[in-house]
């Protein structure tokens, strides 16, 4: 993706959708700079990175840690094992969840970062349980996933909950039925009694095949795609920079309510407590909105 970002002007794009992790995320947003094009990333992420070119629709920590902690402390126990994978999302999230898990009275028990390499975990579950943590702080996407497979099989989920960081229904065909009860701080949860969300669900599985998973990401790309739209609008013409100052401060409706784009190019939007039960994950609690607090402020022009 990034050899092709050069091909924007000859093409004429408008705006980039992506990328989806944070190392691309570090790589492209000063070529979308240079290019004067907006780039618009829909994946949750760690924040700090505030930029005429980039608007951010999906969560920043203070929205998705800043939310499940406290949840996870107050029901399940306040000591923590952090597990990540040795790249740069979980590495930053982890670094930013240790002070909120003091601040709320806990303690961190142990913290360990996988290489990718792993197919046999069983090292690792017995280090997590011999730290007789109460909660698995899990930021370990991709490579590595299939731990919490051989976590339950090994029976270390009967005793340890798992707090899921960037979980989302793509992810629960991975655990093979295993992982169940393990908690998330998600934009969206495409099981959701809500009429409005039941009805895009049932679209998006026309269009895609009954047995679609309508992840949360999907809700934050169409979000998106819905904003730029708007933007257009708003802004009576298709060109870039009109289209990041209509853009900027937009409010547009989504399945799951209003989502605004702050000045800061970063949305609030509702957010929900979920947990994985059976082959679904489930709506625990609706959380309202929830303002975004990137870590960074957007210079003047």
């Amino acid at each position: 993706m990034v050899r092709r970002l050069p091909a924007i002007r000859k093409d004429g794009v408008l705006a980039v959708v992506g990328p989806i992790t944070s190392r691309n995320l570090n790589a492209i947003v000063p070529i979308a700079e240079n290019l004067k094009t907006p780039l618009l990333y829909a994946t949750n992420y760690e924040g700090g990175k505030c930029s005429r070119y980039l608007f951010s629709f999906s969560t920043v920590p203070n929205q998705e840690l800043g939310q499940l902690l406290p949840y996870m402390t107050q029901t399940f126990g306040n000591s923590y094992f952090l597990l990540g994978a040795d790249r740069v999302w979980p590495h930053q999230m982890l670094d930013i969840a240790r002070p909120l898990i003091e601040q709320l009275g806990g303690k961190v028990v142990g913290t360990k970062y996988t290489l990718g390499t792993e197919t046999d975990f069983t090292p690792l579950i017995r280090e997590v349980a011999a730290s007789k943590a109460k909660v698995l702080l899990f930021a370990l996407k991709g490579d590595g996933i299939d731990f919490i497979r051989q976590a339950d099989e090994q029976g270390l989920l009967k005793d340890v909950t798992v707090a899921f960081l960037g979980l989302s229904e793509i992810d629960l065909g991975i655990f093979r039925g295993k992982g169940q009860n393990m908690y998330a701080v998600v934009p969206s949860v495409a099981a959701s009694d809500d009429p409005v969300v039941k009805v895009f669900v049932a679209k998006a599985r026309a269009e895609a095949g009954a047995d679609v998973a309508v992840s949360n990401y999907v809700v934050t790309h169409y979000n998106t795609l819905m904003a730029l739209k708007a933007a257009i609008a708003k802004a009576g013409k298709v060109d870039r920079e009109a289209v990041i100052d209509a853009m900027a401060g937009l409010t547009i409706p989504s399945p799951t309510g209003p989502v605004t784009l702050g000045r800061d190019h970063h949305a609030a939007m509702s957010m929900f407590i979920a947990k994985t039960e059976g082959a679904a994950l489930v709506q625990v609690r609706a959380l309202g909105e929830i303002a975004p607090q990137p870590g960074c402020k957007l210079a003047d022009r």
